[in-house]
């Protein structure tokens, strides 16, 4: 799919023009790259069928941006993003990728100080010339330093939301071939890992040859490592490496239970194997030279002595005796999400209608949505006040009578994300918060503020009484930002004694909470709730990432609060709605 590749190219237009100072359009081109982004359909297959016309049906995109995307199908660049690039003497993209630093504090490093690149850039942090320059200050080149040390410990790896479609389009492919019989993704792909370093996939196939072929010459391969009868690499054009491996039909389970990983979790059960007279190999389960099992790995697990543990459980962090003992969670999964509490519409700075958002949770088969537009104040545009939260809730109640009077099962919740403010009180004040369904609460500023600090900001935060959902609660953005600094068994003793909620969110840039916090969590009774903090209608379908990211941490359906049906998530969350 080239999505992701376009959404990526958009959002690099926006950051040239806005250092070039051209108003209005990179909005608009960040706007179509977070549509494209989070886009199911292929915007290539999209064109073939109806040409530059039919882009015109996908949000955002207008004449200018539907003609860069008909350029990019048919060339592979867009010929105004690279006259930008040799304007502009400095790796924009490079540099963006350090925490604090947007296209205009990016023009003014180079304007004053010549920094073109990120060496550059940790040369003058180093040497103290960030600090003097006017909206810069020491806090500033601190962070700089420390978003650079980010960047070095997340080197060569990838966001797994920004892998996923590719992997979903690749076994596509081979699942559409007559020769293979059997598909799989394995390794930190299979276990849903927040970073991606390459991609396994297992098949079993009639036909070596042609299936091997038939990978090494994908349109995406860039190099080709190796091309054998069983194992083939390649380097995609994206900046990832694929491994292709070929087994047999018997070794299939055995193998993908090899390949899945972890390395301490295969160590551990091949210990178990030793103990018990076999040998656990990706070739199967053997009693000396007699082979046991191999096809499945349900049968592979049996065959040890254990019961089937979930792909996302293989640390080697417990999983192996909870199995020992009986104790297995059984995971949440897809199906059990009934509705999703964080989203945004115009009435804030979502890209979707009301309406839109609402028709896409319908369409997703969920009983449920909850409109949570953000709260007016720092770094959000158009947000709103309780007059406007007041508004919003007549055209919220309008829409859920006219469900009611067509019998249509659904309802629509209304909430509010709210900003904590430095002192920790909110954004926005009580009288108009007790008279929402729901309460969100989140940090959008002041992130390094120091422990106590922080941790006091939060507390005081978590005990107002109309406050129902902690979301993002650590803050962190994977290889971009550290979590917050606070006491986090603090804020899980209150949260607990307040009932608050805590959230998982699904953005694959945050999936926050991580799969540790989560089992502290699930641990102390929390309970939780998967959201997906969609600003765009299509970014609804992230919702698999959090799943994802709950069963890394062992949370069950009964731990999620957005499995119940509506009627029991009103009890449980004592929400003050007219029925």
């Amino acid at each position: 799919m080239k999505n992701q590749e376009l959404a990526k190219i958009f959002f690099e237009m926006a950051n040239y023009l806005e250092i070039d100072g051209v108003s209005f359009k990179p909005f608009a081109y960040r706007k179509v790259a977070l549509t494209l982004d989070s886009l199911k359909d292929d915007v290539g297959e999209i064109y073939i069928n109806g040409g530059i016309k039919a882009l015109y049906e996908i949000s955002g995109v207008g004449e200018g941006i539907a003609k860069g995307i008909e350029e990019y199908l048919k060339t592979g660049k867009i010929k105004s993003l690279e006259a930008l690039k040799k304007k502009l003497p400095f790796k924009v993209e490079e540099l963006l990728k350090v925490e604090g630093l947007g296209p205009k504090k990016i023009k003014v490093l180079y304007q004053k100080l010549g920094i073109k690149n990120l060496k550059d850039l940790s040369k003058m942090a180093k040497s103290h010339k960030i600090a003097p320059l006017f909206g810069f200050g020491e806090k500033t080149e601190k962070n700089i330093l420390q978003g650079l040390e980010f960047l070095k410990q997340s080197k060569g790896r990838f966001l797994l939301g920004d892998i996923m479609s590719t992997v979903k389009e690749i076994i596509k492919r081979l699942e559409n071939r007559k020769e293979i019989k059997q598909v799989s993704v394995a390794g930190s792909v299979r276990r849903q890992k927040e970073t991606i370093g390459d991609i396994d996939i297992l098949v079993v196939s009639d036909k070596p040859k042609k299936t091997a072929d038939f990978f090494v010459k994908m349109p995406e391969v860039e190099k080709i490592w190796a091309n054998g009868g069983t194992k083939c690499s390649v380097r995609f054009k994206e900046g990832f490496d694929i491994d292709l491996r070929m087994v047999k039909k018997e070794s299939f389970g055995s193998a993908l239970q090899y390949f899945t990983g972890s390395k301490e979790h295969n160590i551990a059960t091949r210990k178990i194997a030793i103990e018990k007279g076999l040998k656990l190999s990706e070739y199967g389960v053997f009693k000396g030279k007699k082979y046991i099992a191999g096809k499945t790995e349900q049968e592979v697990y049996k065959a040890i002595g254990l019961p089937y543990i979930e792909p996302e459980m293989r640390q080697d962090d417990g999983e192996i005796q909870a199995a020992i003992e009986g104790k297995l969670p059984i995971l949440v999964e897809l199906k059990d999400i009934k509705g999703n509490l964080h989203t945004h519409t115009l009435d804030s700075d979502g890209d979707n209608s009301l309406e839109d958002m609402v028709q896409k949770a319908i369409d997703m088969g969920h009983e449920y949505i909850g409109i949570s537009d953000h709260s007016k104040f720092i770094g959000i545009t158009n947000g709103l006040d309780g007059k406007k939260l007041l508004k919003q809730n007549e055209e919220i109640q309008k829409l859920n009578l006219k469900f009611k009077e067509q019998g249509i099962k659904f309802r629509i919740l209304h909430g509010c994300e709210v900003d904590i403010l430095p002192d920790g009180s909110l954004a926005i004040e009580d009288e108009f918060l007790e008279k929402l369904d729901y309460v969100i609460i989140s940090i959008h500023s002041g992130m390094k503020m120091k422990r106590k600090e922080m941790t006091e900001r939060i507390v005081k935060a978590l005990e107002n009484p109309n406050v129902d959902i902690f979301a993002h609660p650590t803050g962190r953005l994977i290889g971009q930002r550290d979590e917050y600094q606070m006491d986090f068994d603090k804020i899980l003793e209150v949260a607990k004694r307040a009932g608050i909620i805590l959230e998982i969110n699904s953005s694959p840039r945050r999936l926050d909470l991580n799969g540790f916090n989560i089992r502290q969590a699930k641990a102390r009774g929390i309970k939780m709730i998967i959201n997906t903090d969609s600003h765009q209608k299509e970014q609804m379908d992230l919702m698999e990432y959090g799943v994802g990211q709950a069963r890394r941490g062992w949370a069950e359906k009964s731990d999620i609060i957005n499995t119940l049906p509506i009627q029991e998530l009103i009890e449980n969350f004592k929400l003050k709605i007219k029925n």
